[in-house]
């Protein structure tokens, strides 16, 4: 979480080409309906994805630069390549993006980002072109210009699904009872990943990305293999964020029948030639020691503490309760009650602050009052609160901010929504300190990394050695795209991640 003096939250969708040893074959004929060959891309369309991809970068942790951003991007324009919206490689720009959201998006006009968490998940070459062509595919079928009657910038560029959207709530959550929930930090452009794309829209786009895995030589059937590593990593975040009695999570709600897609994909590949090639070594060669996880620079979770060594900050979430960290904002998801925590500007009007933060996620239809406001300490910190009771969809409940003067210009406050007489966040708010230098320096990154099973692995010697302290098993399996029921081999080469 990387804190700007304005307020922002971003929230996060499904989801190269290495010298594959021979030219690109001629396009390959489904023997179903294969997508038609789109038209290039316009230079309007090629405006419209100039515009944005500054905001977008800003947004989502910036470019990555590491030593898998060239191959990422070569993969990438190659992929883009089979979609024929361009005539050469320079026509698509292709970010590996500093995000530890699973998360790849397209803008009209040759515009494709995936993020470095997304590219972890990958286990082949195949896989990762897989995820970009089919959202290149989005762009092909035009699916934004199908959502220009929405006044917004996300009818505009229409690329869709929101990690944001699904843990604060849309319609169906307590915040979004409210009337708009906590996306409306960023404006029109995080709205932009709060839409869905419709089950048809999906399969159109599956179904470019195939024909883009084809054509450019791959198995075609890499994507439905990516898609099931999704449905397991879903799985895992939806339980990590400490949802699994509550809303379905973003990419499970953006893209609907995760089980069912999987099959789908894995039957329309069988409709082109048969291709075994996924470059699995090289590609998991490249991606060894990847960024993996939080970037300490945007602060990362450990269990229920959040650290932020820059900062020099640290809380505790509840016990039960799940932590998510992007780039402006943190969020915390439990049974009995939901918060965010967040910053902003500071001038030392402390109603005004906390009336800012009210409207951020009172959306356009709905007002909340500033109540009280009341000053305290936490830690030697000046902090001050206000509580409010609002009506929502699902009774009364009350929704409180409490924020700490930081420093010279600049707080930082949760904002909680709780039922009445449920006080689940004050031992969170009485947990924020400051860090020492020492305790800071304590705080590494994790990284990706590559082994080789040995006679005596398993799934368990090996998921013992994940860097996290809970679902060590379930993170192992759906990193590598194994299924509760599989087993591994010696010699096979399998993903980690440590410290």
């Amino acid at each position: 979480m990387r804190f700007s003096k304005i307020f922002l939250v971003t929230g996060a969708a499904i989801v190269g080409l290495a010298n594959v040893g021979g030219p690109i074959p001629a396009e390959a004929q489904s023997r179903t309906t294969a997508p038609a060959i789109p038209k290039p891309f316009t230079a309007q369309e090629k405006n419209e994805g100039a515009k944005y991809h500054a905001e977008i970068l800003k947004e989502f942790g910036g470019p990555m630069q590491s030593p898998q951003t060239a191959y990422v991007v070569r993969i990438g324009q190659n992929i883009a390549m089979q979609s024929r919206l361009g005539n050469a490689q320079s026509d698509f720009n292709v970010t590996l993006l500093n995000s530890s959201v699973n998360n790849a998006f397209a803008l009209p006009g040759g515009y494709v980002y995936i993020t470095r968490q997304l590219v972890a998940l990958t286990n082949s070459e195949a896989e990762m072109a897989g995820v970009l062509g089919h959202e290149i595919g989005h762009t092909a079928a035009r699916h934004s210009e199908k959502r220009k009657n929405n006044s917004t910038i996300a009818g505009l560029l229409g690329i869709g699904g929101s990690i944001l959207g699904a843990v604060l709530g849309n319609s169906g959550g307590w915040l979004g009872a409210l009337g708009g929930g906590l996306q409306q930090y960023a404006g029109p452009l995080a709205q932009v990943f709060t839409l869905k794309y419709s089950r048809k829209q999906e399969e159109e786009a599956d179904d470019y990305g195939i024909r883009y895995l084809s054509t450019a030589g791959y198995d075609p059937s890499a994507l439905a293999s990516m898609l099931n590593s999704l449905a397991l990593q879903t799985s895992v975040d939806t339980q990590v964020a400490g949802l699994a009695n509550n809303r379905v999570p973003e990419w499970a709600s953006t893209h609907p029948d995760p089980a069912r897609r999987v099959s789908r994909a894995a039957s329309r590949s069988k409709s082109y030639p048969a291709s075994t090639f996924r470059n699995a070594d090289a590609h998991l060669a490249a991606i060894d020691g990847m960024l993996y996880g939080d970037d300490p620079a945007q602060g990362v979770v450990e269990g229920q503490d959040f650290l932020h060594p820059q900062l020099k900050m640290t809380f505790t979430a509840p016990n039960g309760f799940g932590m998510q960290n992007s780039n402006d904002a943190v969020t915390i998801n439990g049974n009995s009650g939901k918060a965010m925590f967040t910053g902003g500007a500071f001038d030392g009007n402390r109603s005004s602050y906390v009336d800012n933060a009210l409207k951020a996620v009172s959306g356009e239809n709905a007002t909340i009052p500033v109540g009280e406001i009341r000053r305290t300490i936490v830690n030697d910190i000046p902090a001050f609160y206000a509580n409010s009771v609002v009506n929502t969809q699902q009774g009364q409940r009350v929704v409180s901010v409490f924020a700490y003067e930081w420093a010279p210009g600049m707080a930082y406050h949760f904002v909680t929504i709780t039922a009445n007489n449920v006080n689940p966040f004050d031992r969170m708010f009485a947990s924020m300190s400051r860090l020492t230098p020492a305790q800071a320096a304590t705080v590494k990154p994790r990284r990706l990394r590559v082994v080789t099973a040995g006679p005596r692995d398993s799934v368990a010697t090996l998921a013992a050695r994940m860097a996290y302290p809970s679902l060590q098993n379930e993170r192992f399996r759906a990193l590598n795209g194994l299924s509760s029921n599989a087993a591994i081999r010696a010699g096979q080469k399998l993903k980690i991640v440590t410290y």
